[in-house]
């Protein structure tokens, strides 16, 4: 037994918080048994994995998020605890804080997430997610950043920073290619290398690289037909031996599959064995885990060298000094005022202005009659989704903020969604779903304005966990009662809440559209503050919204693409599924990613299939004029770099912001390339008349492309074109440069 006394010859090395890091984690490996070294590789409950009690080194305690602190679940089972101080802050989701295209925000949310999880007792919070959105479908799309790998990779960065200022591990995930939810534990992904490192790969590089995320989660799917929480590729080549990753791998929840490939192969911390992740219990005991006793007779026979058992402790041991053992870590706080008004400041710059005829802002002293149809208007959007589900001390709703602003607010459902569930659903009577929109419409004519808060929420085959949507346009009948609304009153508001992107056969109806997500707790004083004008939007789309849904690339290829197949003759069957019917693939399901690197706009760019409302697009209550700019040299060589200086000025009457962004295109290259890759963005905030110079460094690495066979990124001499824009497909101005 180890013994404490104050004198600093005789304190061990590793309860030295001065002492650098790596000697501790030496330090305390020399002093641990194998049994006691395996044991750190393998839960001891349903969030938790071990310490050495012995040694004096605590467990890891684990959460859910991304979007806030999970409630507590039972030691041993999924079910909630039922304590009455688990209550938290839930901020906005990652979707909603791409949209702000605002990494300061992404600090703050960083910032204040992380002082909640401090506050609760967490060690590790597991998120956030940076899975590219490859199809409007994937039901777990509202977790991630979009559809693009620079704005996800900026976006990231400081979220990390911020939240581990903490003591709290960012378990950044899902690693790697977990890009549907439907089949997600086994699906086995093709996709080329170049568009491995050009899309997929490039913000959980700079999740590691610059954020320095302490842990990473592996995702449920196979790559190369090896499962992504112990592949090779993934873990060893990439992840630790091109980043230069020192932190922990730590599975998703029942992402293990096999005690060899676990042990060799990267993984470090193994969790959730034998259950879905979500809801199903496991029949074995936490000594039944892969890295758990199956480990240990491994290494007993000689199978698994010391070097991988002492190595992957010591990935373990290195997240508990820097977090269960960080003495120099805050206090933390739960639901404070600073925190609400973190989650208000987030929402409020994350609602994109999509269409507006000039009916929005509504002016309360105006408009003072509203009636307010859809469910999401007083639906709790906290529950359901999964394993970001929060219980909240506070969710405020449209409703109830809208009732607020304006004179007289009256409510009818319009619809009706059922109970939220992860892997059934209510199925409401055709009958009553007619009866609400009939009764909806009859009342519009009387108002001055009629605002619709509708769209997806987390039900199962919505924005879901463990399920994919099975349609593109809105459920439960909602098309046919936006036009049936528009057609009865003129002045109707669509402000739907998604994570996806959905049809819109109604859009050429209706005058004014409001894209919103779910923004957590201030959802409400958000929304009502976009709608009546306090604030002035500014979120722009962080992806596509396509026309139809098979203007995505994923969708454009048949169902080897989506959802996917396993074998040719598979192939109807896959497609009866993704309609609805009760069709399974069996054990090995596979998919390519045929549209290779053309992923959301650099699909329908390229392409020249426009979208409905394209990545990057998000209007204002004021103008913008952005002018030309002017570039600090005409060409580059290659260790140098070149500026692009461009002003903006509000032209309108309110104060607002817009967010400038730069595309480049490579004019004449030897592969086939995008028509144009966004490589940098800045939000400016002006008054009305001001002017400001937004200006961007464009470098080498900007310009290049992976090429597959060389292994290594390539920029080729010629000619480029620099795009000022303020979305993908509004382009402001064009200048060319070369680079020698």
């Amino acid at each position: 037994m180890v013994s404490y006394n104050d004198s600093p010859a005789q304190t061990p090395v590793y309860l030295d918080k001065t002492a650098p890091v790596e000697e501790r984690v030496k330090d305390a490996l020399s002093r641990m048994t194998l049994e006691e070294k395996v044991a750190l590789s393998h839960a001891q409950g349903k969030f938790s994995s071990a310490g050495v009690p012995r040694l004096g080194i605590p467990e890891l305690w684990m959460s859910d998020g991304p979007h806030g602190v999970r409630a507590e679940i039972n030691w041993n089972d999924w079910g909630y605890s039922g304590w009455t101080n688990d209550s938290v802050t839930a901020f906005p989701a990652l979707t909603a804080l791409a949209a702000t295209w605002n990494p300061a925000l992404a600090a703050v949310y960083g910032k204040n997430v992380g002082e909640e999880a401090r506050y609760r007792r967490k060690d590790v919070l597991l998120g956030p997610g940076v899975n590219i959105y490859r199809s409007p479908l994937n039901g777990r799309n509202f977790e991630y950043m979009g559809e693009d790998p620079f704005l996800a990779g900026e976006m990231v960065v400081p979220y990390i920073q911020e939240l581990q200022k903490n003591g709290v591990a960012a378990c950044v995930k899902h690693f790697a290619l977990n890009n549907q939810e439907k089949w997600r534990g086994n699906i086995d992904v093709e996709v080329s290398d170049r568009a491995l490192y050009e899309i997929y790969l490039p913000a959980f590089k700079r999740a590691v690289e610059d954020g320095g995320a302490w842990s990473i989660m592996g995702a449920y799917n196979q790559y190369q037909g090896q499962h992504a929480c112990h592949n090779k590729r993934l873990l060893q080549d990439i992840l630790r031996g091109e980043w230069g990753f020192d932190g922990a791998v730590i599975t998703d929840w029942g992402g293990a599959h096999d005690t060899r490939e676990a042990a060799l192969n990267g993984l470090d911390i193994e969790m959730g064995s034998f259950t879905n992740g979500l809801t199903k219990e496991s029949e074995f005991t936490y000594d039944d885990y892969y890295l758990a006793r199956p480990y240990l007779e491994l290494i007993k026979s000689g199978e698994i060298p010391m070097s991988v058992v002492d190595e992957k402790a010591g990935n373990v041991l290195r997240l508990i000094f820097r977090t269960a053992m960080n003495t120099d870590k805050p206090f933390g706080s739960l639901h404070t005022p600073e925190h609400y008004a973190a989650a208000k400041a987030i929402g409020d710059e994350s609602i994109v202005l999509l269409k507006n005829s000039g009916l929005l802002p509504l002016d309360p002293a105006k408009v003072r009659r509203v009636l307010v149809v859809g469910e999401n208007a007083v639906r709790p959007l906290n529950q359901g989704g999964g394993s970001s589900e929060l219980k909240v001390k506070d969710m405020f709703s449209p409703l109830e903020a809208l009732k607020a602003v304006f004179e007289t607010v009256d409510y009818a459902p319009g619809y009706k969604t059922g109970r939220a569930m992860y892997e059934a659903e209510d199925i409401i009577p055709e009958a009553e779903l007619d009866s609400l929109r009939r009764d909806a419409v009859a009342k519009a004519p009387a108002y001055d304005a009629v605002i619709y808060i509708g769209g997806l929420n987390k039900n199962g085959f919505q924005d879901c966990e463990a399920s994919d949507r099975r349609e593109y346009n809105l459920p439960w009948g909602q098309d046919r009662i936006i036009e049936e609304l528009a057609a009865a009153n003129p002045n109707l508001v669509v402000a739907n809440i998604s994570g996806n992107a959905y049809a819109m056969p109604w859009l050429d109806k209706v005058p004014a559209v409001l894209q919103s997500w779910y923004l957590g707790t201030m959802i409400g004083p958000s929304m009502a503050d976009v709608i009546s004008g306090k604030v002035n939007p500014s979120g722009k789309l962080p992806f596509s919204f396509p026309r139809r849904l098979e203007d995505n690339g994923a969708h454009a290829s048949g169902v080897e693409s989506y959802p996917g197949v396993e074998s040719e003759s598979d192939a109807g069957n896959a497609a009866a599924d993704l309609a609805g019917a009760d069709v399974s693939l069996g054990k090995n399901p596979r998919q390519v990613y045929k549209e290779d690197i053309l992923v959301g706009y650099r699909w329908h760019d390229t392409k020249k299939i426009p979208a409905l409302f394209p990545f990057g697009h998000g209007l204002s209550y004021t103008t913008f004029e952005v002018g030309k700019p002017s570039l600090s040299s005409a060409s580059m060589g290659a260790d140098g770099s070149i500026t692009l200086t461009v002003p903006v000025t509000n032209t309108g009457s309110r104060a607002g912001s817009e967010t400038v962004q730069l595309y480049l295109t490579d004019v004449k290259s030897s592969v086939p390339r995008p028509a144009k890759e966004l490589k940098g963005f800045e939000k400016v905030s002006l008054a009305p008349g001001e002017s400001r110079e937004v200006t961007f460094t464009i470098t080498p690495d900007a310009l290049k492309y992976f090429d597959a066979d060389r292994h290594e990124w390539v920029a080729e001499p010629g000619r480029f074109k620099a795009h000022v824009a303020t979305s993908s497909a509004d382009v402001r101005h064009t200048v060319q440069f070369d680079y020698k």
